[in-house]
């Protein structure tokens, strides 16, 4: 460890397991002497490197100190990074950036733009193929914002850390005080770019738990765990959960436990990782409501996509896909989000939302659980878009719309002629919903493969993951997609 004692290394001796950490680079300086440089004192040039494991785990860390230059980047100092970054790919080891740092070190210039560029291209080298996590505990911003963007979790402190590529003080017609949009809470509810907001323990903590959900690499099986929760388990009050996903989330996987990523942003979409019977998997699922702490009701939702909820879904798809990690999504959704504003993107957002799920090659299961109509039911991960299995539940709905609203299309003149016209359009609405709307229609099509209690949810979801264990199938020739 470096000489002194300071932030940087006690955040990585918060990180690690005990006595776990060997440094990496502890020596190197900056070695240009423009601008009196040769007078200052800069130990391991700003920046602690080197490696230790998580619950017995390797990774690669890299901490930012603030006492040295404020923590700019020079040369070195990120070489030492992009070292980091080849050591970990070799290896096939998460990599973990502990940033606190004022930015480019104006005395380096070139030297340091060029090595900055470095990081940049070892960050989209490693995606996809070892997880990076990003923390972010003071100042981060300018270029340096891209390494958290770049990375495929982010977490944030939520007091003293900064995240911005221009300061609230130089867009136009804001500042800090009106709009601080370098803060946490900017950061984590509105770009959606921070996973988790918390103390700087919590962070720690956090990332701690969310190695553990992870698989190494993207070659790795490792993200597998002894289970101890009971597979045939009930979940006895599941249908009173499933407006709040992530309630009814926590209550399917192992021993109740529910890693949520992005959780203050796009809440109508719950994306994070669960555990059956101990194999990480990805959970997508529509929410409706959210619940505080007494199980009240604090907020709520139209069932419906939104481009902000598309594109958290996308991205998370996609993570999932690229370390092999399986996927199970819990629909309840009758539509698109009918806004101007959301208009401007919805169908680029869904089209995303589509491009992954179709795209994915991992397992993957749908179920349905409350209403399932048109073509956002299409886009949740449906059969028709590649999901290996779809369950219902007996009360979900699954068509084209809404049984009345459809009537009232279909049925224009017979209802306008009938003397008793709720009647008539009950009794219509009735026979279009058993005719196409029930799941049980959907399932006599071979939409849907089977009808299961909502209590028996989570062994249905065990039992198939494990016939879908080998799963291989392949796709069509190409460079990348372009959605």
């Amino acid at each position: 460890m470096s000489n002194t004692t300071n932030s940087a290394s006690n955040r990585i001796n918060m990180l690690l397991d005990e006595n776990s950490f060997v440094e990496i680079g502890a020596l190197v300086k900056a070695r240009t002497t423009d601008f009196n440089m040769l007078d200052k004192e800069t130990p391991a040039d700003g920046v602690i490197t080197g490696y230790g494991v998580i619950d017995g785990s390797l990774v690669y860390v890299y901490s930012q100190d603030a006492s040295v230059l404020n923590g700019t980047i020079g040369e070195m100092h990120a070489k030492k990074i992009a070292n980091i970054y080849d050591l970990a790919m070799k290896m096939g080891a998460p990599v973990i950036g502990l940033l606190d740092c004022a930015g480019l070190r104006l005395q380096e210039a070139t030297d340091a733009l060029n090595a900055f560029g470095e990081i940049y291209k070892n960050q989209v080298m490693a995606s996809g193929v070892i997880p990076q996590i990003t923390a972010i505990f003071g100042t981060c911003g300018g270029g340096l914002a891209m390494f958290p963007a770049l990375t495929d979790f982010t977490f944030m402190e939520e007091k003293d850390a900064k995240l911005f590529v221009n300061s609230p003080n130089a867009l136009d017609g804001n500042y800090e005080s009106k709009l601080n949009s370098a803060s946490a809470k900017f950061q984590s509810e509105e770009s959606g770019l921070v996973d988790y907001v918390g103390s700087e323990a919590d962070v720690l903590g956090q990332i701690r738990q969310l190695i553990s959900m992870l698989p190494a690499n993207n070659e790795d099986d490792m993200s597998y765990d002894v289970c101890n929760d009971d597979l045939n388990r009930l979940c006895d009050n599941i249908v009173a959960e499933a407006k709040d996903a992530s309630v009814m989330l926590a209550d399917i996987s192992d021993n109740n436990v529910f890693f949520e990523v992005k959780a203050s942003y796009a809440k109508s979409m719950v994306t994070g990782f669960i555990k059956l019977n101990g194999t990480t998997v990805g959970a997508v699922a529509n929410r409706s409501e959210v619940y505080d702490a007494e199980g009240n009701v604090s907020e709520k939702f139209d069932k419906v996509l939104s481009p902000k909820a598309c594109e958290k879904t996308a991205e998370f798809i996609e993570f999932c896909d690229a370390f092999n990690i399986p996927v199970v999504s819990f629909t309840d959704v009758k539509g698109f989000e009918a806004t101007v504003c959301a208009e401007k993107r919805i169908a680029k957002a869904v089209a995303k939302m589509t491009y992954a799920f179709a795209n994915a090659t991992v397992p993957k299961i749908n179920v349905i659980t409350g209403e399932a109509f048109g073509s956002a039911y299409v886009a949740m991960n449906s059969k028709a878009t590649g999901a290996d299995m779809v369950f219902a539940w007996p009360q979900a709905l699954v068509g084209m719309m809404d049984a009345n609203a459809a009537a009232k299309i279909m049925y224009s003149a017979e209802l306008a002629a009938s003397d008793d016209f709720n009647a008539e359009l009950s009794a219509k609405a009735s026979e279009y919903a058993a005719l196409q709307s029930s799941a049980v229609s959907a399932a006599q099509r071979g939409y849907v493969d089977s009808i299961i209690e909502p209590a028996d949810t989570r062994k249905y979801l065990i039992a198939t993951f494990e016939m879908l264990f080998t799963k291989r199938e392949s796709r069509p020739s190409k460079k990348h997609g372009t959605i």
